[in-house]
């Protein structure tokens, strides 16, 4: 039986880039991906589009991702920049999470430079233990819990410690990197060059878990276990 892996981002383009070449490698197992954006990050427009237009295009770019890696693109309507901090949102992730039932969920760590990143990482820790809980009429479905864990960003990196490594194939990295491709502010963004740090931060990840290419992400503290039964 496949897994499903979900990766739930602030915005479209955030998970694509953080923890789309660990999407692509098990895509290409048969893993069924879902991708979550909370907003489509829209206020990034570029001066050719207006803010609307942006999100239109933007919502293509986050379907046409999925695609690629046979999964499924799910974006909510809140907007850039006022995503809420609220029950009602993390209810709606948490009944995502038991649809879906994830084997792992990935997702911005807690401390970031940008205000939707912390509110999601918020949101997804706390959905996921709704989504593991008797919340009675508030959500449909089984119980599901999936571990929660946190990709590795460059506007998240206070305190981000790299934790866990998952190596991925050459014939993943050519799929996601020509999926990113497709997304504007990843080649066009005049402030930080998206596809050439992502692409070569895979290669330095890979390099430290002994392999040319993977991704890495960090945990909680009391996630943190070694389990030796060979004694």
């Amino acid at each position: 039986m496949n897994n499903v892996f979900m990766a739930i981002g602030a915005h479209i383009g955030d998970v694509e880039l953080t923890s789309g070449l660990v999407l692509a490698n098990q895509a290409l197992k048969g893993d069924k991906i879902i991708t979550v954006a909370l907003t489509a990050g829209e206020r990034g427009n570029p001066p050719h589009l207006t803010v609307s237009e942006y999100r239109m295009q933007k919502v293509k770019e986050a379907k046409e991702f999925a695609e690629a890696l046979k999964g499924e693109a799910i974006i909510f309507d809140y907007k850039d920049g006022e995503l809420p901090n609220d029950e009602k949102v993390r209810l709606e992730v948490a009944n995502l999470i038991r649809k879906y039932k994830p084997k792992m969920i990935f997702t911005h760590w807690q401390n970031s430079m940008h205000k939707d990143h912390i509110t999601t990482s918020k949101i997804v820790v706390d959905a996921s233990f709704f989504a593991g809980i008797d919340m009675g009429d508030k959500l449909v479905g089984d119980r599901h819990y999936a571990p929660v864990y946190f990709a590795e960003n460059w506007e998240d990196a206070d305190d981000f410690k790299p934790y866990l490594y998952i190596p991925c194939s050459e014939e993943a990295f050519k799929l996601w990197s020509d999926a990113i491709s497709k997304h504007w502010f990843i080649m066009n963004s005049k402030s930080f060059k998206y596809y050439d740090y992502y692409t070569h931060l895979s290669y330095v990840r890979g390099a430290l878990a002994r392999t040319t290419h993977a991704q890495c992400f960090a945990v909680f503290d009391y996630q943190k276990k070694v389990i030796n039964n060979n004694l």
